[in-house]
């Protein structure tokens, strides 16, 4: 990406993931980036209700009626009421790459007031490798205008495949309802030009509002769980599919970054509403979050899904003390597994590819 080449648009080749339940007017704002591109619309909540696009959009739209009638009773892996539903959108595109953004999403500003292509971002960051396993102090040595510091060793240079892009926000953070309560006119102001890969064994706390991943490497271990309607949590959805992402993508030698790009982020839900989502999550993440941090995939496990079903095995043997809950979305892990391999039958080409990268 380096030497002021440019970016490849990619646009026979990248979704654009977006989970509503209402008009979809932001796109707006986003056509000079997004009009190009392929949506997939997945609506939430009630399926007679319409939802409006703006004209000159290419899209396909999803309701809870056609994720019924697509998967039948596997449907009762994908969450309702919830934006977790966005992952049925990961499941029915066949592009390699998706980026995903909530509907309450702008465009950014750079600190030089000019526009910030988010999507184009996101594609810098996927298209160049990450280095996991050693920090270099100068953050993305891939970028233009950087490079490895003295004492990087030069046979880890060539880094590994990039397989998630996280992207952050300006304007209102992605807080919990704690801290959205304590401190409720609190906004990010602070734009930081870095991008980084976060190391192999760390793990972080994911947040599908402006995210891109490789779909090919690691889509059918990006599944946002059971939350919402029916579940005793809700807003752990993009948190679970980022613990899940990462210990796998650990376990095959493939890469996660963060950092830029930034978008505005333009309203806080209700901290009431989140915190009476949240609260059982924030009691069980810390249990959790130690099951994460030692969990350990056998090396029989080389494709995404091997990795993804073993993990469903340990949630269930390790976490389901602590709730029922554990059993019914270890068993929902399984159940998502069987629906992405009825509907992306060719080859498992994402089994394959990631069987490639763990050799």
């Amino acid at each position: 990406m380096s030497g002021g080449k440019t970016t490849p648009l990619l646009k026979d080749e990248l979704d654009i993931v977006i989970p509503t339940i209402r008009n979809l007017d932001f796109l707006e704002m986003w056509r000079p980036f997004f009009e190009q591109y392929h949506l997939i619309i997945v609506q939430d909540g009630d399926p007679s209700k319409t939802i409006n696009v703006p004209e000159g959009f290419d899209y396909e739209l999803y309701n809870r009626n056609d994720i019924n009638r697509i998967l039948g009773p596997k449907a009762s892996c994908i969450s309702f009421k919830d934006s977790a539903c966005r992952c049925f959108g990961y499941m029915v595109s066949k592009k390699k790459y998706i980026y995903t953004i909530d509907d309450d999403c702008f465009v950014a500003k750079d600190p030089t007031g000019k526009d910030i292509n988010a999507l184009e971002q996101h594609i810098k960051n996927l298209l160049s490798p990450s280095t996991p396993l050693f920090f270099n102090t100068l953050y993305d040595p891939y970028r233009e205008g950087a490079d490895f510091v003295r004492g990087y060793p030069f046979s880890l240079r060539a880094g590994v495949p990039t397989a998630i892009s996280h992207g952050l926000w300006l304007n209102i953070p992605d807080y919990d309802a704690p801290t959205q309560l304590v401190k409720p006119r609190e906004k990010n102001t602070r734009y930081v030009d870095a991008v980084l890969t976060i190391p192999k064994g760390t793990i972080y706390p994911m947040c599908g509002m402006n995210l891109g991943f490789n779909r090919d490497l690691i889509g059918p271990a990006m599944y946002f769980g059971l939350m919402g309607d029916g579940q005793p949590i809700g807003r752990y959805d993009d948190m679970w599919a980022g613990w899940c992402t990462k210990v796998i993508c650990d376990h095959l030698n493939l890469g996660v970054k963060t950092g830029l790009p930034y978008i505005w982020h333009s309203k806080a839900s209700n901290p009431f509403v989140n915190l009476k989502k949240e609260y059982k999550g924030i009691y069980w993440q810390e249990d959790i979050i130690p099951f994460f941090q030692s969990v350990a995939l056998p090396k029989e496990c080389e494709t995404v899904q091997q990795c993804y079903l073993e993990l469903a095995k340990q949630v269930k043997d390790k976490l389901s003390n602590i709730d029922p809950y554990f059993t019914k979305l270890a068993d929902a892990m399984v159940t998502w597994i069987e629906a992405w391999d009825e509907l992306n039958p060719s080859g498992d080409a994402s089994a394959k590819l990631a069987k490639g990268v763990a050799k």
